[in-house]
């Protein structure tokens, strides 16, 4: 197990330096790129508390990132009817253009990846990787874990 949680940590570092690279040219990092995808992914403008909840993430990153995004043109905030303080992050045309051609970017990659692994093997880490984000996400103390 411990050969697997240290494997996955060094998997999202590689993952977030190849998408890094990936889109720097267009102005994203991967964190920048995965708050675009959750905008995207919502049936509707969220907070970003709301936002981070879905990512997983700590909510003063997540505030960190779209500002930068909203200072760059990326999104903008709008008034919420349900909170006065927690605006809605809304994505913008330049938003959408970024993130349409991260995606284009993106899928020749990750399509040649998944030629290489038998859709069982694929279908398995899936199953794993929900396993960990379930028990992770029970709220277990990571010191309790070891």
């Amino acid at each position: 197990m411990t050969e697997l949680v240290l494997d996955l940590f060094r998997v999202n570092n590689l993952t977030v330096t190849w998408g890094d690279r990936l889109v720097a040219h267009l102005g994203l990092t991967s964190a920048r790129w995965q708050i675009l995808g959750a905008i995207v992914a919502a049936d509707r403008p969220q907070p970003v508390a709301w936002l981070a909840r879905d990512l997983g993430a700590n909510r003063q990153n997540v505030q960190r990132i779209v500002n930068d995004l909203a200072r760059d043109g990326f999104v903008r905030f709008e008034p919420n009817p349900h909170h006065r303080r927690a605006q809605l992050v809304v994505m913008t045309d330049k938003g959408q253009q970024a993130f349409d051609a991260a995606i284009r970017l993106y899928n020749p990659g990750i399509n040649a990846l998944a030629e290489r692994l038998p859709i069982e093997d694929i279908k398995a880490a899936v199953r794993v990787v929900k396993v960990l984000r379930g028990y992770f996400e029970e709220g277990e103390n990571a010191e309790e874990q070891v």
